[in-house]
């Protein structure tokens, strides 16, 4: 105490052992201004010993209430969000390592009954198979194809096809393989189609009550598409698109326009011929062509 006495203030005359000093009223101030600074400066220090003496000296800190009435807080740091590039993988446009190019030409079939796509009109029924020996799973391949016709922007957008994959040994209107290049040669060849491109066998084609998938594209692509850095995926799913709908009646047409999409009934797997890459016969609801061929 003879510290904080000693700034400003005589220091009290000396007083005879055993007698204590009178308390003057300006002693009881001083006492009185050094115990209000313990309270305060040892925040909550006392609060322990009197309800109530927390509120009372956080009240002595806390800042005033901001416009709305709700107590002053800092504002949130804005939320931290990856760019894109660190959380989007980048997608796949082909797949590394040989394909076989020849096949037994005989097939597995997808046992599995499939769900009823589209909400109205009449029922196909189609069935999945992939060539044996291909290397490829005939669940894997069964599903994507039925991703690609289930859409949204499949053929089953019209309102008027449904579509409905059946395990084999039941009734169907079709069948999708998956089959090695030279097996879908031999099975286009048959229906009439040359898939041939360079004297080899390059593309995929439609035979009647055959969609015939060339395993060489539904693992490479095109070189036009993996330029582009089009995702196999989304080949996939027009290649699936484009022969089922030449199965249902439709012709090849032409691209509308440089830098508008390519109705699904382009030769997207020859070129593209300024239009972009497009898996869907339906876009934004409606059925998008092109000229005929």
């Amino acid at each position: 105490m003879s510290e904080f006495l000693s700034h400003g203030h005589r220091r009290a005359r000396a007083t005879p052992r055993g007698r204590r000093a009178p308390v003057t009223g300006r002693r009881l101030t001083v006492l009185f201004l050094a115990m209000l600074a313990v309270v305060v400066g040892a925040g909550g220090a006392l609060s322990a010993g009197r309800p109530g003496a927390v509120a009372d000296t956080l009240a002595a800190v806390t800042p005033a209430p901001g416009p709305t009435g709700a107590p002053a807080t800092p504002s949130p740091s804005p939320p931290v969000t990856p760019s894109p590039s660190a959380t989007s993988p980048t997608p796949v446009l082909q797949l590394a390592g040989p394909v076989p190019a020849a096949g037994p030409g005989t097939f597995a079939y997808d046992d599995r009954p499939g769900p009823v796509l589209g909400r109205a009109g009449t029922v196909q029924r189609y069935r999945v198979a992939v060539e044996h020996a291909a290397g490829e799973d005939v669940h894997a391949f069964s599903d994507e194809a039925q991703a690609a016709l289930a859409g949204p922007g499949s053929w089953v957008d019209s309102g008027r096809l449904r579509l409905r994959r059946v395990p084999a040994g039941e009734a169907y209107d079709f069948t999708v393989y998956l089959a090695t290049g030279a097996t879908a040669w031999r099975m286009c060849r048959a229906g009439g189609v040359d898939i041939r491109v360079g004297g080899r066998p390059y593309t995929s084609c439609r035979a009647p009550g055959q969609v015939i998938i060339n395993l060489d594209r539904w693992r490479r692509s095109v070189p036009h598409f993996v330029r582009a850095a089009v995702p196999l995926s989304l080949y996939r799913a027009y290649v699936v698109n484009h022969e089922v709908g030449h199965q249902l009646g439709h012709r090849h047409e032409r691209c509308p326009g440089r830098g508008r999409p390519a109705p699904v009934m382009q030769q997207q797997s020859l070129f593209l011929d300024g239009c972009t890459a497009n898996p869907w016969p339906y876009l934004d609801g409606r059925r998008y062509v092109g000229r005929p061929v």
